[in-house]
């Protein structure tokens, strides 16, 4: 595969996979997960001034966007829009928040949280079952 060739220390391929990663609120542990790596990798990955059109692709995948974007991602565009979007809200009718979390994951969490405490509430009920059925 063909390496993303960096032509100025700006296109750094490492940074703009770390800035964009921070940006979505993935962590580092997520991110390696998802590639089926280490924390370790990732860290290094981030530290690369370059990266492999395939490896790029895929990481482009899990944080969500296109990879094109990795490539052509600025810090001063991100200042910019955030800068224009600051000057042009007169109260909170043009309030947008961002989160860092996705929803899909919090129901999830909260569905493996009751599944949890479904599982401990049959197994208090059990033994309490063969605590009845000993005393008979």
């Amino acid at each position: 595969m063909e390496a993303t060739n960096p032509t100025s220390k700006t296109t750094h391929i490492g940074r703009k996979i770390s800035r964009i990663r921070e940006l979505r609120g993935i962590k580092q542990e997520t991110l390696a997960t998802e590639l089926g790596v280490s924390q370790q990798t990732v860290s290094r990955m981030e530290q690369s001034e370059v990266l492999e059109d395939e490896l790029l692709e895929k990481v482009a995948k899990i944080l969500g966007v296109p990879a094109e974007a990795i490539k052509n991602f600025s810090e001063e565009a991100v200042i910019n829009i955030i800068s224009s979007t600051l000057h042009h809200t007169s109260g909170l009718v043009n309030y947008n928040p961002t989160f860092n979390f996705n929803p899909i994951d919090k129901i999830v969490e909260l569905y493996n949280d009751k599944v949890a405490l479904l599982e401990r509430l049959l197994q208090a009920e059990k033994e309490k079952n063969e605590l009845l059925s000993r005393d008979k």
